[in-house]
């Protein structure tokens, strides 16, 4: 017994170090965009499970069936508060350990739950989130996995044709007020500026810009800031909520 609570303390603080290594507890009202213009303040839900041996699988059509479905109620709509709680709906399959050893041709067998999951507001120490660290923090499965993120963005004044950029581990899809916006699909590694989407407008106040990422096996995270017209990063005149 005594061994078992050993082993649990070491686990809740690597954690709890995990936690503070990656992320901070905001505390301000307002964050403001870094020096670069990367967006750090983002409200980010659980993991949710979807099994998937190999990214290779995230092309265009596949995404979008996949980020079409329900997963949550409120899931296109919804502005979550830190500790807010949704139920999901999660995706099994029988893995092999050996990720080799699948048989493409096989029959899989696909079973779904419904899971209760929370949604954390945080403020990233990096440019980019660490989804993987974050999904450590909550001692929550690693792979297999979409992350959905929610971030609102106040505007000093209206903003034409600026461009939403972003960096994905592995792909992503992302919609500014609602609109889709940009897709990343394929089996990438996050890179600053990966994508770029079509000129769009932002008005004054609040926009929302909502976000999911899928993973297979392998890391997990995103950047995402604006950029004007001309591809050049945009660094002032936004703040965070």
């Amino acid at each position: 017994m005594v061994f078992a609570l050993s082993l649990l303390s070491l686990v809740d603080c690597g954690s709890a170090m995990a936690q503070s290594n990656y992320f901070d507890t905001p505390t301000k009202t307002e964050l403001s965009l870094d020096d670069e213009g990367f967006i750090r303040r983002w409200t980010v839900l659980e993991p949710i499970s979807k099994p998937n041996h190999t990214n290779t699988v995230f092309v265009d059509s596949y995404l979008n069936e996949v980020f079409a479905k329900e997963y949550f109620k409120g899931q296109m709509t919804c502005l979550p508060k830190d500790g807010d709680k949704v139920t999901a709906i999660a995706e099994h399959v029988e893995m092999p350990k050996d990720f080799r050893r699948f048989d493409q041709n096989a029959e899989i067998k696909r079973t779904f739950s419904k899971e209760k999951l929370t949604w954390h507001k945080l403020d990233s120490k990096t440019y980019n989130l660490k989804l993987m660290r974050f999904g450590e923090y909550q001692t929550k499965r690693l792979y297999g996995v979409i992350y959905w993120v929610v971030t609102v963005i106040n505007c000093e004044k209206d903003m034409e044709n600026v461009r939403l950029s972003v960096g994905s581990n592995s792909a992503s899809k992302w919609w500014v007020n609602g609109a889709e916006t940009l897709i990343l699909s394929g089996d990438r590694r996050m890179v600053a500026d990966d994508c770029m989407s079509e000129r769009i407008n932002l008005k004054k106040g609040e926009n929302i810009i909502r976000g999911a990422i899928i993973n297979g096996p392998g890391m997990s995270d995103f950047c995402v800031r604006f950029a004007d017209e001309n591809g050049k990063a945009i660094t002032s005149g936004i703040t965070i909520k």
